[in-house]
């Protein structure tokens, strides 16, 4: 919802600072007193062109700025915490835009610099204005397909459509690349097949060089291991080795124990070192009963170590790394034999088809039943709205595959009774447009989710009665959106929650433009002025108190 704006030597305005409420408000004022420029303003904000024109005589810049409650325009918010403009816990939006003499200007969300693209694409989920000269999000097809679609319940039916399609098409890019690339691609499986066979046939294990090496070390110094075994053996176990001596020291000690008590320590000393002693000879057996002196094995093993060492060297790799490289290669092969499988890609095209084509028609159904509820609703409602013996149509129109599924849609109209339908984008009066607009707004305002609605002169060419039903047709609207309208008419006028002037004056040699918010008697006052011009009589006064209490009612 939008909640402020803010405008600052922008056309014929000074300075402006608006504050905005929810349901509806009705802007009215003199004819050039500079209605539009809410709008132009707006327009500017939500990203379009900019034009130095717009900056205040004298001034050397146009600066303008709004803020917006986005904490149900879910989507916005989503896009914006995307693109670090939002935190996820934050729900106020600043938008700011400055102009300068020479037509640049910078635009800021959150303060942060922007671009006009980022600006038109939270905008339009933001603010949707109808009128004769202005951005209408209607006229656009991808906008009447996603509110016809999102008046048939069929959002999660679209998401399906534009997956299988994306999934459709990689498969025929596959087929393709692969169609295109078939003698490159021969030639790369030759090249990874022959690399596979070989390595395939060395047939490299995981840990086989660094076991092979621990291995042949051994074998290589296995007489250097048995030889010094049987020495120390004999240094520590022989007939006046280590512990033939440490035994007989022990005893001589032992034996005089009781007398001199730092003997008994010592034996106890001398114990321990017996033990360790007895623990290495341990050792010594153990190393010599594991090794094996197989000139066979040995040479067998250094012939395998060559081979794996040959191949290495081949593929620039360290030999631990040929096993990981075999099933690399194995891999590679695998994935290029299926990628140029044609038969398997052709078939793998037309089931992907075959599943966007069901899903796509599934969507058509339902577009086709929502279309024909939605044109007729829309068409009951024109009838009140000045346009006896139109016709709103929407023609489903078949066309290639694509994303959006197997159809255009295109809103048509029959302005009047016999009339041909005409693309809703070609409607020649901009009365006309808006009112339509309108009608579809009543229809389909629960399953917009735009949350502010602004209506430029949605009056233009009708009154009495008539103007009484858009008056509280725009009323129904602001039920459960914001809605802003400018018109010229007090029915319509009446009907507004909130009522602002916009008023031109003089000052200081310059033409200046303001708008106010209208307390109840300035209300009266401006109604009596919209029914009897500029001389207002305590008769006109007292129609206008009449016709706010049976609005208001």
């Amino acid at each position: 919802m939008l909640l402020a704006l803010s405008l600052r030597d922008f056309v014929i305005v000074d300075e402006l600072n608006l504050s905005f409420q929810s349901g509806f408000t009705v802007l009215t004022g003199e004819t050039g007193a500079g209605k539009s420029i809410t709008l132009d303003a707006l327009g500017l904000l939500l990203g379009d062109k900019a034009d130095y024109h717009q900056i205040r005589q004298g001034a050397k810049e146009a600066q303008l700025s709004a803020l917006f409650d986005i904490s149900d325009t879910l989507h916005a918010h989503k896009l914006l915490v995307e693109q670090g403009i939002l935190a996820e816990q934050e729900y106020e939006l600043s938008i700011r835009r400055i102009i300068d003499v020479k037509g640049k200007s910078r635009s800021f969300m959150n303060n942060q610099a922007v671009t006009l693209s980022q600006l038109r694409q939270i905008g339009e989920l933001l603010v949707d204005i109808h009128g004769q000269n202005a951005h209408h999000s209607l006229n656009n097809e991808a906008a009447q397909r996603d509110l016809l679609d999102a008046f048939a319940g069929a959002e999660s039916l679209v998401r399906t459509v534009e997956q299988t399609y994306k999934r459709w098409q990689e498969a025929k890019h596959d087929l393709e690349q692969a169609q295109q690339q078939v003698e490159t691609i021969a030639i790369e499986r030759e090249r990874l097949q022959w690399r596979f066979d070989e390595l395939a046939g060395l047939n490299p294990q995981e840990n086989e060089w660094e076991n092979l090496s621990q291995s042949h070390d051994k074998l290589m110094h296995a007489a250097d291991i048995l030889h010094t075994a049987e020495t120390v053996e004999q240094e520590l176990n022989g007939d006046d080795g280590l512990v033939s001596r440490l035994y007989h020291c022990r005893q001589q000690l032992d034996a005089l124990a009781k007398a001199a008590p730092p003997f008994a320590d010592s034996v106890v000393l001398l114990q321990s070192v017996e033990a360790e002693l007895s623990e290495v000879s341990a050792y010594l057996r153990e190393a010599s009963a594991s090794v094996e002196t197989d000139e066979g094995l040995l040479a067998q093993q250094g012939q395998r170590m060559q081979e794996l060492m040959s191949m290495a060297r081949k593929y620039r790799l360290e030999p631990e790394q040929l096993p990981a490289e075999l099933l690399k290669t194995e891999t590679a092969l695998h994935e290029l034999n299926a990628a140029t499988d044609l038969e398997a890609l052709q078939q793998k095209v037309q089931e992907r088809e075959l599943q966007y084509r069901e899903v796509a028609q599934q969507l058509t159904i339902k577009r086709n039943r929502a279309a024909s509820k939605l044109a007729k609703q829309t068409t009951e409602h024109m009838q009140n709205l000045a346009m006896k013996g139109a016709h709103f149509h929407i023609e489903l129109m078949a066309c290639s595959p694509s994303s959006h599924g197997l159809e255009q849609v295109q809103y048509q109209v029959a302005a009047n009774q016999g009339s041909t339908l005409r693309a809703m984008n070609k409607v020649a009066s901009g009365g006309e447009l808006a009112r339509i607009s309108l009608a579809l707004q009543m229809v389909t305002s629960q399953y917009n989710s735009v949350p502010t609605l602004i209506f430029d002169e949605v009056d233009t060419g009708i009154g009495g009665a008539v103007a009484d039903v858009v008056g509280h047709a725009l009323r129904d609207l602001g039920k459960n959106r914001q809605v802003l309208a400018i018109t010229h008419l007090p029915q319509v006028a009446c009907c507004g929650e909130q009522h602002w002037q916009v008023r031109k004056y003089t000052h200081k040699g310059q033409t200046v433009s303001e708008i106010k918010v209208l307390q109840p008697q300035e209300r009266i006052d401006e109604i009596a002025r919209m029914l009897g011009g500029e001389t207002i009589t305590e008769t006109t006064r007292e129609h206008a108190r009449e016709m706010l209490a049976l609005a208001q009612q």
